[in-house]
């Protein structure tokens, strides 16, 4: 069987993600998408990203959500994986991303890397611009799912909303 790890801060899962998740369950047995607890800052916490995440890939049968700690390697052994996958949108993805898999590859050779390209339309897609455009009250409608749409449209209406007034 080959199960596949394609992990990710997935702050948030946008449709560059799902195209990738998508492509990789059609040829693959099993596919665990590995959200990271980040060290870095997330908007949404790990929870929401979780929930998230399996509220939008619900219909893909053999597709996990789950999340992990640590290094992406260890948590690919402990599940049995023999892949991880990684998305790739452009000549900066592939030049830190073959960097990754290379010192993957030193930490765990028996599991190997696989990069995949996404749709066209979603190689501008990042979560970072999603965010940030969403922040400044842009449409995001056309990057992220109508799950993470409701949910980037409630955390910054309650980051825009004043502070009740004291009793």
């Amino acid at each position: 069987m080959t199960l596949v790890v394609y992990p990710g801060t997935f702050d948030p899962l946008t449709l560059g993600h799902q195209d990738v998740v998508q492509r990789v369950a059609a040829h693959h047995e099993a596919v665990i998408v590995a959200v990271s607890d980040s060290r870095k800052s997330t908007l949404f916490t790990l929870a929401e990203r979780l929930d998230m995440a399996k509220a939008i890939l619900t219909g893909l049968a053999n597709v996990r959500v789950m999340h992990f700690t640590g290094l992406v390697t260890e948590f690919a052994r402990q599940q049995g994986a023999g892949l991880i996958v990684r998305g790739l949108r452009d000549a900066s993805d592939f030049d830190y991303e073959r960097r990754m898999a290379s010192l993957n590859r030193t930490l765990l050779p028996a599991i190997d890397t696989h990069f995949v390209i996404p749709d066209d339309r979603y190689q501008s897609i990042t979560g970072t611009l999603v965010r940030e455009i969403a922040l400044l009250g842009g449409d995001v409608s056309p990057f992220v799912s109508p799950v993470v749409l409701a949910a980037l449209q409630q955390k910054y209406r309650e980051r825009r909303s004043p502070a009740a007034p004291a009793p």
